[in-house]
């Protein structure tokens, strides 16, 4: 029988020997007050407002989404950032210097995957902003091997290497979204992620 573990928002570094994860979760990381998640919203907003939500994702892995990368950040917003890569990267690790954003609808969710290899390295990290919601991890060959995480708003998660290349990853829908027989509502939720470049051989593939 398999058996889902729940790892909770309070644990900001953790490794179940079993799962051989490799996530790491940091509360209110980049927000020592919330009116850092609104300057980040009040950059991202003007441009993301002037899509359109989409329900069909070009490999079918997001339901009601839209997304933009940008690479030019004001001065506030820069600092944000900057935390989160000195905690998610090494010094020496090279970066993408474009910032993934995706804003999902509240009816939206995101379908288990792994991103591809070629498009970024072993270390992905995502801001939560808007609204909590629950990150599904499930080994891609041994489906008991899984795990939920509860991704409080405005927190910080980090995935690499096992959990990065071994686990599909989600954000379940209002209708799944349960956690600790506690439900979860989620809202509209942008992420805003950073990753580091991909190994030079996975380019070719």
């Amino acid at each position: 029988m398999c058996i889902r573990k729940m790892l909770f928002n309070v644990l900001k570094g953790f490794k179940y020997t079993r799962f051989k994860l490799n996530v790491r979760y940091v509360s209110n990381l980049q927000t020592k007050q919330p009116a850092e998640e609104q300057s980040i919203l009040d950059e991202v907003d003007p441009y993301m407002k002037k899509l359109r939500y989409e329900f069909d994702h070009w490999d079918d892995a997001i339901h009601g989404y839209r997304e933009t990368e940008r690479l030019k950040w004001n001065e506030s917003n820069t600092k944000i950032l900057d935390r989160v890569r000195s905690i998610a990267f090494p010094p020496n690790v090279a970066q993408l210097k474009f910032v993934h954003i995706l804003d999902l609808d509240k009816n939206g969710y995101i379908k288990p995957h792994i991103d591809a290899i070629r498009f970024c390295g072993n270390t992905i990290a995502g801001l939560s902003l808007l609204s909590d919601s629950i990150m599904r991890l499930v080994h891609d060959k041994n489906k008991c091997l899984n795990a939920d995480i509860l991704l409080k708003r405005r927190s910080l998660y980090i995935m690499k290497d096992s959990a990065r290349f071994d686990y599909t990853h989600e954000i379940l829908s209002n209708d799944n979204s349960v956690f600790k027989d506690q439900k979860v509502f989620k809202d509209r939720r942008i992420s805003v992620i950073c990753r580091n470049e991909p190994d030079p051989e996975n380019k070719k593939l």
